[in-house]
């Protein structure tokens, strides 16, 4: 138990010695994606050909000397998720890719005894081996600030995070600075949220700390809803003491002694690594009564959100926590004033509370070099759709959408062009080509009606239907909206309905012009966030793509060819020999003729389903 700073200083000494003592190292990501991809198999796979070799392996980290040993860990996301499962290896910086249980032996003979890197693991592009992790054109035209350890340490342990310096800005907030002068920090650094609407982290903290009341709350959003985003699941995942080192500090700002992390039920791993990090926390000093012999006291508790998406929103979230439904309240009054238990309480998401260390420890100067002026720092982007190099990367703000899609995400997948990229989510909206060198930061995409979103990218092709991707997140949204408002409840169905009509082929003239009218309804009525932003992706692409939802609905054809109801099958007469294996097979008895005579598809019955052309051995029937 540290119960001074004294203390503090001597424990995190030690873990820098065994750190630094611990050479050899074999990091396999363990984040949730290449943990779905079998990493942990691979890892219990090397632990049990190490240990049958005789070869010294530690799991963790000693205090006692290890320098023969190879240390065995499991880290959080390292970001290349196309490439997964991944491992890591130390000192060299390798990185190996796609690595399944039968590459063990071979791992554990050449690279662990022979210290030779196994170059078919290694990622290849263009005929080049890429050996080093730094080296990867991924990798390389990345800042990772907030990201910075996740696939680099232990995320299951306390000591390696104090070994790289983990809670010294928590030490200097809790010592050495006063909660005006924390505040001032961060609002000098111009941190802006990171969930989404961008407001000023400072102006919240100092908002709370002038509250009156005694007792206040820090609560972290880890819900993150957004469809194709996952930066904060692997923040949590890959370092979650960076987090809680964030919400102290936010705590002993503001004078607040409890703090709450409201985590999604589907998120499993990062509930467990946060649960592991508070009880790490609390058993060696650092979270609990009295910290290091002062009279500041913080506890963390963690709550488990049903995966509903309105609880995304502030007061839904805190009502949540309460035990209460999640419905958003009508503001104000604000969270700041009178948030959870009606208590003064500071609300910021994962991401947030993870930059909150390195200004501390930094300085706000050194944040602001960083970035745009009016959006410093840097942000975490989920990677994902029609694009080569999928995964989670972080740049900094004012980086334009080409550089992440083409430079850093290895430009698009297949034969299919660029055509959009989704930004923000259902809140979000659809960018073009248009904006391929626009800055991404919090006030350029507001002036072109977007927004950055907790930063999710779902990048599209020219084999995409913009129409089907609106009706995609409408139907997402209506079955998100909690219901408590007329607009949102009503609004986004008759919208959807709709939407889901012209994918259908049965759209009608005037649709475009009732679905714009229902979205500015919507927007200026809503009772919250998620019902104000709600028809966002839908005025885009109406915006953007009007040709496409004018070809369904007046035309009846799908430019991308992706709508299913909207395909046109026939039958080529000339090559149709009428041996009704298509009549057979078709589940409608869409298909009727005579036998040696030409067949035909009742287009009203036929639901496109393509069974006719996979059963016709005289290929006769085409798609188009």
């Amino acid at each position: 138990m540290l119960n001074n700073r004294q203390d503090l200083a001597e424990y995190r000494a030690a873990a820098k010695r065994a750190y630094g003592t611990q050479v050899k190292k074999i990091i396999v990501c363990a984040g949730t994606g290449c943990v779905a991809g079998g990493s942990l198999k691979v890892y219990d796979r090397l632990k049990e050909l190490m240990t049958e070799q005789n070869i010294p392996v530690s799991v963790c980290l000693e205090k006692e000397p290890h320098n023969d040993s190879v240390g065995l860990k499991k880290s959080g996301c390292h970001g290349f998720c196309e490439m997964g499962p991944l491992m890591r290896i130390e000192p060299q910086g390798w990185l190996y890719t796609k690595v399944h249980i039968e590459d063990c032996e071979e791992i554990v003979e050449k690279t662990v005894k022979g210290g030779e890197c196994i170059e078919r693991l290694s990622y290849q592009k263009d005929g080049k081996v890429y050996k080093k992790q730094d080296e990867i054109p991924f990798y390389k035209q990345q800042s990772r600030v907030v990201l910075e350890h996740c696939g680099k340490i232990d995320a299951e342990n306390i000591s390696e995070y104090l070994a790289i310096d983990g809670y010294t800005a928590f030490e200097k907030a809790l010592f050495d600075m006063t909660g005006d002068e924390i505040v001032d920090e961060i609002s000098k650094s111009n941190l802006r949220g990171r969930g989404g609407g961008g407001f000023p982290t400072g102006r919240k903290w100092a908002q709370v700390r002038r509250q009156a009341e005694p007792q206040k709350y820090v609560v972290c959003n880890g819900d993150e809803g957004d469809p194709g985003a996952f930066m904060d699941r692997s923040i949590m995942e890959g370092d979650p003491h960076r987090m809680l080192e964030g919400m102290m500090i936010a705590g002993v700002a503001c004078g607040a002694s409890e703090g709450y992390i409201y985590v999604r039920a589907e998120y499993p791993l990062a509930v467990e690594r946060l649960q592991g990090a508070i009880a790490q926390a609390e058993e060696i000093g650092l979270l609990g009564d009295n910290i290091l012999g002062t009279d500041f006291s913080f506890r963390l508790h963690i709550n488990r959100g049903a995966g509903a998406f309105v609880c995304g929103e502030g007061s839904a979230l805190t009502a949540s926590i309460e035990g209460k439904r999640g419905f958003p309240r009508v503001k104000p009054p604000r969270t700041v004033e009178h948030g959870l238990f009606d208590k003064p309480t500071v609300l910021n998401n994962v991401e947030t509370y993870a930059n909150v260390p390195q200004i501390i420890n930094k300085g706000a100067d050194w944040y602001l070099g960083i970035g745009t002026e009016t959006s410093p720092g840097t942000k975490a982007f989920a990677l994902t759709g029609n694009i080569n190099n999928t995964g989670l990367i972080e740049v900094p703000m004012g980086t334009t959408l080409r550089k992440i899609i083409f430079d850093i995400g290895g430009g698009m997948r297949g034969d299919g062009d660029f055509k959009a990229v989704q930004i923000g989510g259902p809140s979000g909206a659809c960018l073009t080509k248009e904006a391929l060198d626009l800055p991404l930061d919090f006030d350029t995409l507001k002036k072109i009606g977007a927004m950055i979103g907790s930063g999710g990218l779902v990048v599209m092709d020219s084999n995409t239907c913009m129409v089907e991707v609106a009706r995609f997140f409408m139907n997402f949204t209506q079955n998100e909206s909690c219901g408590k408002c007329v607009p949102c409840r009503e609004g986004t169905k008759r919208m959807l309905e709709i939407l889901e009509r012209i994918v259908a082929g049965k759209g009608e003239d005037g649709d475009i012009e009732l679905l714009l009218e229902l979205a500015e309804t919507i927007s200026a009525t809503a009772l919250c966030g998620l019902g104000k932003s709600a028809p966002s992706p839908v005025v885009s692409t109406i915006k953007n793509f009007r040709n496409e939802y004018e070809a369904h609905i007046y035309d009846k054809t799908c430019p991308a060819g992706a709508c299913q109801k909207l395909k046109k099958i026939s039958i080529d007469p000339s090559l149709c020999k009428g041996c009704s294996k298509c009549a057979k097979q078709c589940p409608v008895q869409a298909i009727h003729g005579k036998i040696k005579e030409p067949f035909n598809i009742d287009l009203s019955v036929c639901i496109r389903c393509g069974s006719c052309i996979d059963a016709c051995p005289f290929h006769a029937i085409k798609e188009g």
